[in-house]
């Protein structure tokens, strides 16, 4: 007797596929097999914002460099102090940063100082200015309420010689650009910029500018793409569009991965007649993977041409992003050089009602904020499609739900993965 029913073919609707590794497999797998750039560059400090740390950053001398005052007041001696109630002391003399005090500070003596100024070895307290009473001949009067030590900076309290400031592959921010300069280097050596192709695949695929005949879309994904490697600071190679014809496609793997560390696709590695992005990659080089349990984004193949790292991302625009964040750029960070992030996740309220199947990972799309008892509170875009790049443009962090997690709630706490972490 013939079936009344279909036989369904396992495809990107189904919740569950036994062939699709978890993303902590995939992300494991993916770093695991990849290593750093070989190549470095010695540049300005200038120039290096944004670089990987090639060498570790040492300091050739104590920061700070001399004892000093950390606030506007008075130097005095210890033994000054009074035990108890009020002395007067006599003030002897000025120290300005970059002008130090010449002389010597005796019993009952003090000095007036200013923030950043050396602090004379016979002293070692500073008092501030809001805390003495001045006199009309210049003396001052403390109380008993300080101590030896206080307000002064020793020195090397910052860094001591020798320190270790900066780590290799350590990502150069702006704050590392002042501390490299607080050490007198002008030159730090960095990684070689990796280098990163790709391209988009598609007949439908037309140009900004180019007019649309009926089916056709414009190639939003190639201008995601460099948004988000340009952000990375890699050099990008932008190979364009290409057909869905085999021998193109096999064609544009091979040029680009005799150019690039990596090589990045989008479109191409589903299951349809035109789609030859994985038989291509079989017969040129290695498919490592090609499925991860995730929504959206399963289709994710991974693998290698002639030593360049491949991926291939789906042709959905939200899709080339999830997939570009959860995995493509903790790679290019271990190729780059850098040291590995912790993935950044915050408890959220859920201000609506998240609709979710279990057997797959889904990161949906949504906007964090702060409700008035200070609680993190995260609602979703009302359209999650994978072709909805809006939804991207429209948040501001990815809620994760579980591979076992079915409905969550409104009022429910959810993990947030924050897009300031990752983009």
């Amino acid at each position: 007797m013939q079936n009344d029913r279909i036989i369904i073919q396992p495809n990107c609707d189904d919740d569950y596929d036994a062939d699709s590794l978890t993303c902590e497999a995939a992300l494991k797998r993916i770093v695991d097999s990849v290593r750093a750039v070989s190549g470095t560059e010695t540049l300005p400090i200038r120039e290096t914002l944004g670089r990987i740390l090639a060498t570790p950053v040492v300091s050739a001398i104590d920061v700070p460099s001399h004892t000093n005052s950390a606030m506007d007041g008075y130097a005095v001696r210890a033994q000054d102090l009074p035990a108890s109630g009020t002395k007067q002391l006599q003030v002897v003399g000025s120290a300005f940063a970059g002008k130090p005090f010449v002389g010597q500070v005796g019993d009952n003596q003090a000095i007036r100082i200013m923030t950043g100024a050396v602090v004379p070895s016979e002293t070692d307290v500073v008092i501030m200015q809001e805390q003495v009473e001045i006199a009309d001949d210049g003396s001052i009067t403390i109380d008993d309420r300080h101590k030896t030590g206080q307000n002064v900076r020793a020195v090397g309290e910052d860094i001591q010689i020798g320190t270790e400031v900066l780590h290799r592959g350590h990502v150069i921010g702006p704050a590392d650009l002042g501390l490299v300069a607080s050490l007198g280097i002008a030159e730090i050596e960095v990684c070689r910029k990796t280098r990163v192709a790709f391209f988009s695949t598609g007949d439908e695929l037309r140009g900004i500018g180019e007019p649309l005949e009926l089916g056709q879309i414009y190639d939003s994904n190639r201008y995601t793409l460099h948004g988000m490697l340009t952000r990375l600071g890699v050099e990008v190679i932008d190979l364009g569009a290409v057909k869905d014809v085999r021998d193109t496609v096999r064609t544009a793997l091979i040029d680009a991965a005799a150019t690039a560390d990596m090589v990045i696709t989008s479109g191409g590695v589903s299951v349809g007649e035109a789609d030859y992005i994985k038989e291509v990659l079989q017969e040129i080089g290695e498919v490592r993977f090609w499925k991860v349990a995730m929504k959206p984004g399963r289709p994710l193949a991974f693998g290698s041409i002639d030593g360049s790292v491949f991926f291939g991302l789906p042709g959905n625009p939200v899709s080339v992003m999830v997939t570009f964040y959860q995995f493509v750029q903790p790679c290019l960070l271990k190729i780059m050089g850098g040291e590995p992030r912790p993935q950044i996740l915050l408890k959220a309220k859920a201000q609506n009602t998240l609709k979710k199947r279990p057997g797959r990972v889904e990161y949906q799309r949504g906007f964090l904020t702060r409700n008035d008892a200070g609680e993190f509170v995260v609602r979703t875009e009302a359209d999650q499609g994978s072709g909805i790049l809006s939804s991207m443009s429209n948040a501001n962090c990815f809620v994760v739900l579980a591979m076992d997690s079915g409905r969550i709630e409104q009022g429910a706490f959810v993990d947030v993965q924050p897009f300031f972490g990752i983009m």
